[in-house]
This record gives structure tokens, sequence and C-alpha cells, in this order.
């Protein structure tokens, strides 16, 4: 069943500090095995809680903490990295001449370390601008790449305190002595001798009691996935290291390059595939950086599909007033009745009424243009303003009474749109009789 232990001494990390608890098991020297699932601390004890898999463990029984490393290996990654985070915003948006940085600072509000990622919530005023995460990204980046190792070393309160680059959580009580973590190639032990020395300002000094590598380029790689606010002046940044980072990589490159493909694409292909990397992008757990700028190119690229559907459509508006004046240019009547093609796209109808109207003043047009898909059409009547002696409204009425449509206008032009595609025949009967 469920237990809970406490052991005299442990290897096992009870969640604290914004850092996940560790699991495992424990083994007593009778056989007895407890799986660990969870380690909490309460006052100065370390609870493991967890369930009895095997025999019976004894109060005083000698055991063993088999903590899974595996496991934690990912944990102390990210709970590194996040200093290193915590290290970069200061440089990018403080000491890095943010237009803020005056009246600002990054000041730690809080933060989770577990084997799937880092989150990290920080004081700032607004958003991060896209040159402020990809730098702060890059800085991330590069201290992983130049392997800097990491020390730990229990000092005294009041001399840690003092070290130049020192970034301690507001408001927290801290123990004394106190554990600091330094990323740095100067362990802190030398750091102490000169705390004060700017020189320290470039490294990464923390008090922390949690899990931590060795050296960064055991966290392999860093992708930033996000940046939002969560509170007023609160922003929060979540992001992964080792293998998962690793993946985000190489899949961001793979998508970026078929998004340099789809460039090469153009009009209705172009459109399908902007819909589809799209889906995919939102989906995609890839640099938050490299999100935004594949969303720039898919908007240009969404630039080039409206151009061409414009350049289409005046084409096709261009084909239907050549056929319409070149209908009114054979008929002998003065009212020319005529079946087009521009779907119910009300401004393509208008704009053929316009050119039309530049050329043909001695006659009066009915044009009816379907949208079958969506089971309804348009019926545009239209006439030169000199030409007195036809009421196009009326003709439009006439033609298209019993039919339900809605629209109105003018003795010189009107219009209507009918729903259902079945009394279209009907109704460019009418307006020929009419």
């Amino acid at each position: 069943g469920a237990v809970g232990v406490i052991v005299d001494k442990t290897s096992f990390y009870g969640e604290s500090g914004g850092q996940i608890y560790d699991v495992g098991t424990i083994v007593s020297e009778s056989g007895a095995t407890i799986k660990v699932e969870n380690v909490q601390i309460y006052g100065q004890y370390v609870l493991h809680l967890g369930t009895v898999v095997e025999g019976t463990l004894k109060k005083d029984d000698a055991v063993k903490c088999c903590v899974d490393y595996v496991r934690r290996a990912p944990i102390a990654s990210n709970h590194t990295i996040t200093h290193v985070l915590n290290h970069a915003l200061m440089h990018v948006l403080v000491l890095g001449g943010s237009k803020d940085a005056g009246t600002q600072a990054v000041d730690q509000k809080g933060s989770l370390v577990d084997e799937t990622k880092l989150r990290f919530d920080f004081s700032w005023g607004g958003s991060l601008t896209t040159d402020q995460l990809a730098a702060v990204e890059r800085r991330v980046s590069a201290v992983i790449n130049d392997a800097i190792p990491i020390d730990a070393f229990v000092a005294s309160l009041e001399g840690a305190k003092k070290i130049s680059s020192l970034r301690a959580v507001f408001g927290e009580t801290y123990p004394d002595p106190v554990r600091v973590v330094a990323i740095s190639p100067t362990p802190v032990s030398e750091m102490l001798k000169t705390p004060e020395d700017p020189k320290w300002l470039e490294y990464s000094v923390e008090f922390c009691g949690g899990t931590h590598l060795s050296n960064t380029k055991e966290a392999k790689a860093f992708v930033l996935l996000q940046e939002e606010g969560i509170a007023k002046g609160i922003r929060r940044i979540t992001a992964i290291t080792m293998d998962d980072a690793t993946a985000a990589i190489a899949t961001g490159a793979e998508f970026e390059s078929r998004v340099t493909a789809a460039g090469e694409m153009e009009g209705a292909a172009l459109e399908d595939e902007i819909k589809k990397l799209s889906v995919e992008l939102n989906a995609l757990s890839i640099s938050a950086i490299l999100k935004i700028r594949i969303r720039e190119t898919l908007g240009s690229y969404g630039k080039k599909v409206v151009a061409w559907k414009k350049e289409k459509a005046a084409a096709k508006t261009a084909e239907i007033t050549a056929q319409v004046i070149a209908a009114a240019e054979i008929s002998k009547n003065d009212k020319v009745v005529l079946r087009v093609d521009v779907g119910a796209d009300n401004k393509a109808a208008k704009a053929i009424q316009q050119a039309v109207g530049k050329k043909i003043k001695d006659k009066a047009f009915f044009l009816v243009s379907a949208d079958v898909a969506a089971d309804r059409y348009i019926v545009i009547a239209f006439c030169h303003k000199s030409l007195k002696s036809i009421d196009c409204k009326a003709w439009a009425i006439a033609a298209t009474e019993g039919t339900g449509g809605k629209g109105g206008g003018k003795k010189d032009s009107a219009q209507f749109t009918i729903s259902g595609v079945s009394s279209l025949e009907s109704v460019l009967e009418k307006a020929k009789l009419s």
C-alpha cells in the first residue's frame, strides 16, 4: 500500500525552489522495496511517498536510496539553464541598452523545473521584441557551447551577498551558511576573495539548493518555446534543453525548408500550402523566434496570393466586360439580357457595370451571375443615366417577382440577391420578355 518514509539521510531531492521532486526506489537490506513516486519537505523532514512493491519495511531498517538519475538528468539540465536564462535576460534587457533599462529591473518572480521543460517568471513591463528574444536564445546557447563548468559552494551569507553578479530572489529568506551555484570558469571560493570584482558580472551566480549539471555542455542545446505575460509587469518564458531542444531545432530547420520551398509556388497552390503550413506551425514545438519569422514569411506569401487574386479578378472582369459589350453591339434591342460568371461577387459585378456603362450608352443591361456552391445568385440591371426610356429598378423587380430576392436601387441601376439557383432561368426569361 501507500507509505511515507523518512530516513536519516537521503539522496532524493524533495520538491522545492521551483524544482520537481525525484523518483526512484528505496531498498532495505531485508529485501523490502519501496517505489518512490513523490518527495516532499515538511519542516526539517524529507518525506518519501510511494508504494511497497515487495517485502516489509520496518523502523530502523538499513536502506539504500536509488534515485532515478536518468529522469533527474534533464531536470538538472533545465535547472542549470534556468540560471543561465536569468543571467541572459539581465544582460539583454538591462545591460544591453534596452530603452526601458533605466526604469526597470529583471527580477525572478517564480520558476518551475521538471524533466520536460523549464519555466521562468520575471519582472518586465512589456513583451520582449523578436530581436530581444533572439539575443536571449543566442546568449544561452553560447554559454552551453562554451562548456562552462558549474561550481556549488557553501559560503557565509554575508560574504556571498557581496559577489557582484549575484542574482537572488527578492523577498526570499536564505540560510546562513548558504549554497552558492556559479556557472563560471572561476570557482566560488576564488570569487569570494574579490567578490566585488566587476568581471564576475559575466557569469551566473545564485543562491540555490537544487540539482545541477557539472558543465553547461551537458545541456546540449536550448530552445526558447514561448514568451508571454501572466500578470501586470510579469513575463514568463518556457524553454527546453538536451535532446528535446536538439529535436526541436531539427524540426524547425526541416519546417523552415518547406516554407522556403513554398515560396516557389504561385496562385491557388501557394494559397493551399500557406493554409496547410499555418495549421502545422501552430502545433509545432520549435523556437518562438523561428515561429515569429516563419509567420512573417507566410504573411509575405499571403500578400502574393492577394495580388494574384486581384490580378485574376481583374482579368476575369475584363473578359466578361468584353463579352457584355460584344453582346450589346450585335443586339438590335435596347435591352441586353445575359448570364455572366462572377459568382455572387457584388464588387466584380459593380466593376463590370461601370466599365460597360462607359462604352455603351444607348442600351440597358440585365446581368445574372450565380454562386452554385452557395445556392444563390445576383441580378444587376443598369443603363447610362442619359437613357431615360428604361427603368432598370422596375425591370429587375418585375423579373425577380416571386423569388424572394432582396435588393433595390434607382432607375438607372438596381441589384438583387436571390437564394435558390433553381429560379435563375425563369428570371432570365422574364427579363427578356419585359
